[in-house]
Formats: structure tokens, sequence, C-alpha cells
């Protein structure tokens, strides 16, 4: 038996085809608290965009691959601990944390924005949110752009960004600051969402949101972040990715780098 794996970890690494029995197996790191992006079903099972896109890859890469679930904030020290493989977590590209992954391409592009409650007359400015309660998610761009940009405000932190909203619709907080996208698909169009709404500009400058989200693994697994860059390119030059995308999104958020010239 030993014998027989060393010989399948040689072939993988020289990048040579499996037989059947030694299929590449990958865990995927997601976070399913993260709608549309990353969510629980009724049923149980984990389903979102992100997720698709994940699995998507993984066919591409002719691999099995399995979901493990964990908070959002844990996924960087718990892909280095090995409980999985790769995060598929809408997680963006910056500076700091790649210093500590190694990031696939970005598989999709956004912005930020605040939600409020309609009736309410704050500003989204600095003077127009001192005093105020601004919900984000832990160990996100959003909470580091919240801290620099709005000194003035009290900033709360969740683990989930869905217990933001709950805050939100609870009057604990006056305003959460997230990807627009989150916002407006998993709590304005959500009946929990009646009554707010998106205010003030788009955030997108990459000195503070990074490039954009891509597929984490580790700093030592540069042979399958390449092999992942290639997957990503083929579903979106096959129409792969446009299909899964439409599932969940009435704008295109295809990267730079997919869209036709």
């Amino acid at each position: 038996m030993r014998r027989l794996l060393l010989g399948a970890g040689t072939a993988l690494a020289l990048g040579l085809a499996l037989p059947a029995s030694a299929q590449e197996t990958l865990r995927l790191g997601v976070e399913a608290a993260y709608p549309p992006f990353s969510e629980l079903a009724p049923d149980g099972t984990i389903k979102g965009f992100d997720i698709d896109i994940g699995m998507a890859v993984c066919e591409r890469l002719k691999a099995k691959c399995t979901l493990v679930q964990s908070e959002f904030d844990a996924m960087i020290p718990a892909l280095a601990a090995r409980k999985f493989d790769a995060i598929v977590a809408s997680m963006s590209i910056t500076p700091e944390r790649s210093k500590a992954v190694r990031f696939s391409k970005v598989y999709y592009e956004s912005a930020a924005r605040f939600v409020v409650k309609a009736s309410s007359p704050i500003a989204i400015t600095p003077e127009g949110l001192k005093g105020k309660a601004i919900g984000v998610q832990r160990n996100t761009i959003h909470e580091k752009f919240a801290v620099d940009q709005f000194p003035g405000a009290r900033i709360v932190r969740y683990a989930k960004q869905d217990e933001a909203f709950l805050d939100l619709v609870a009057g604990r907080i006056d305003a959460s600051l997230a990807d627009v996208i989150a916002i407006d698909q998993g709590f304005l169009k959500r009946p929990s969402g009646k009554g707010f709404e998106l205010r003030g500009p788009s955030y997108d400058d990459p000195k503070w949101f990074g490039l954009g989200p891509g597929i984490a693994v580790r700093k030592a697994d540069e042979k399958l972040a390449a092999r992942i860059d290639e997957a990503l390119t083929a579903i979106v030059a096959d129409g792969t990715y446009a299909k899964l995308a439409q599932r969940y999104f009435a704008v295109d958020i295809t990267p730079a780098w997919g869209r036709k010239k």
C-alpha cells in the first residue's frame, strides 16, 4: 500500500494521469454564510456561486472535491493547518493576505457599499457616520476600510455578514458595509431587507479592497494554483462561467481578463 501511495503522489507531482482508483481529492474551504455566494440550503447542503465555481474548477481538474465549512476569519489558519486544500470564499486578493497564501487569478468583480434603513437620515460621510454604529464582518476588507475611513464611528464586528444584517434589522447598528451583491441579493431582495436601501458611493479602490476575489491555496502549492488558473480560464472560455453567473446575478461580474474585447 505504501508503494502504491508513493506512486500516486509521484504521478500527481509530474502532472501525469492517475488511474480512477487514485483520483486526486481536494478539500475546499467554504463559508456557507454569505449568500448568494455561499449559504446553507434547507436540506443542509451548501450552495451558492462560490460553490458552483469551486466544483466547476474541480471538474476541470478531474478531482474529487469535498466542502469543508469554516468561519471566514479562521480560513487562512485552517488552510495552513491543512484542514483543507483551497479556499473558495469570495476572499479578496490583498498584499497582506498574499504574504500568507497563494491566490489564483480573480474570478469575479464587485464593489462595496453601505446599507441603511430607508427612513434613516444618515449621510455616508465621515461626519454623517460620526457616533453611529457600522456593522462589518470581522477580518475583511470592509472592516479595514471602515476603521480607517470612518474614525468617528463605532465599528461593530461580526463573525458572519448575516449577523450584521440581523442587528441592522433589530436597530442595534445604524449601517453595514459589505459587498454590494451580498447586500442586494443576500438581504435587500429577501423579506428581512424590506425597508432598507443601499446608500452612498460604491467603493472599489484596490488600495483598500484588493484586486478582487481569488481562490487561495498554500504558498508552497504553486502547481495547484497554476492548474486552478488554467481551469478558471477554461470555464470562462467555454461558457460555463457565464451559465453559472446567470443563475445568481443580473449584472456581469466577469473579471476583466475574461471579458470579450
